[in-house]
């Protein structure tokens, strides 16, 4: 049992990462982060928000193919059209990151940070990242992982409860639901990077308040892994 949990530790402390998996995670770090849109030449191609494109006109000032004045089921099937592609298109690329070890790459740098960062075990990296990207019941999944294995003590699973209740799956979501806000961003030129990072600060804040909390009403009692 004791080995078994040691080899479970050292494989989500130190994921075997191919060398592809570093290229892709940096390559998606640029394409997600909007920093290529703005710039004239054909490497724009190489951005999310430009590859996901627009929707042409269907009238006088009327600005995509959802149209203006709807109401009801109607109005809300052509908001679905409108965010479809970007569903489809944020989830593609996820998959070929990770299919790449993006995620492991990420996992395997985000392992020595985590608890000076959030005071958390670098174990826990998998599943924050999964949380971020894929969605919540993904992170949720990892987590029970954590806890049926005793990875995870009671005051480091409330940190990272807060951590993922903030925002859930926010990076996921926000890709996906990124044709509903891109051309407003765009309007005012705001790369999809701030709003990114905004979300993320959000969640780390969220999870040391808990850390907090937990340091000013801890008791003398010791903490401990969790009973399953």
């Amino acid at each position: 049992m004791e080995n078994n949990k040691s080899a479970l530790i050292d494989e989500l402390s130190r994921p075997t990462v191919r060398p592809s998996g570093y290229i892709a995670l940096i390559l998606g770090i640029i394409f997600f982060s909007g920093i290529m849109a703005n710039i004239d030449s054909w490497v724009q191609f190489f951005d999310y928000g430009v590859l996901l494109g627009k929707f042409g006109t269907l009238g006088e000032g009327v600005k995509n193919v959802q149209g203006s004045g709807g109401s009801g089921a109607r109005d809300g099937f052509m908001y679905v059209l409108t965010v479809w592609p970007s569903v489809i298109a944020a989830l593609g690329f996820i998959n070929v990151i990770e299919g790449q070890d993006g995620l492991k790459a990420g996992q395997r740098l985000l392992n020595p940070v985590l608890r000076p960062l959030l005071g958390i075990p670098g174990w826990c990296g998998l599943a924050l990242i999964s949380g971020l990207t894929a969605n919540t019941d993904a992170g949720a999944a990892l987590t029970l992982d954590l806890v049926n294995n005793r990875l995870i003590t009671t005051k480091e699973l409330g940190i990272f409860s807060c951590f993922n209740f903030v925002a859930s799956g926010f990076i996921g979501s926000a890709l996906t639901l990124s044709g509903t806000y891109l051309p407003f961003l765009n309007d005012v030129g705001v790369p999809l990077a701030v709003v990114l990072i905004m979300g993320v600060v959000g969640k780390i804040i969220g999870g040391n308040i808990m850390r907090l909390y937990i340091k000013l009403t801890e008791s003398k009692t010791p903490d401990a892994p969790l009973a399953v």
